[in-house]
């Protein structure tokens, strides 16, 4: 017999947590943001962070970047929700294979289509 069931037995009334007050974020210049201004692939640094673990092998799609219509808008390295766009000089230059899922964010996001989807070859 559960606990619930049993003569006079009740359940504690749940605990009610203050609704916490949405952050208000300054982002008047965001024309001006850089990678630098974000944390990396905007991601909590420490709990649940893949950065230790090789999350890339299960895709079915990789991205592939053509850095001559790359413009530096930094679109794909925010929206990346791996942290998987490997910048420099402020341009998206590659991709960090063992870490990207092949969600296909970072190019449904690149406004000049300088990231294309393409089949994963397994080795």
């Amino acid at each position: 017999m559960t606990v619930e069931k049993k003569a006079g037995a009740k359940r504690p009334a749940p605990l009610k947590k203050p609704r916490a007050k949405k952050p208000k974020w300054d982002i008047s210049d965001v024309d001006q943001w850089g990678p630098e201004r974000h944390q990396l692939g905007a991601t909590i640094i420490e709990a649940g962070n893949s950065v230790y673990n090789e999350t890339g092998g299960w895709r079915s799609l990789v991205p592939e970047i053509d850095v001559e219509k790359c413009d530096g808008c930094m679109l794909c390295y925010f929206y990346c929700p791996d942290a998987s766009i490997i910048v420099e000089d402020n341009k998206a230059t590659g991709i960090d294979l063992e870490h990207c899922k092949g969600c296909g964010i970072c190019a449904k996001e690149c406004p000049t289509k300088a990231i294309v989807m393409q089949i994963d070859k397994k080795e």
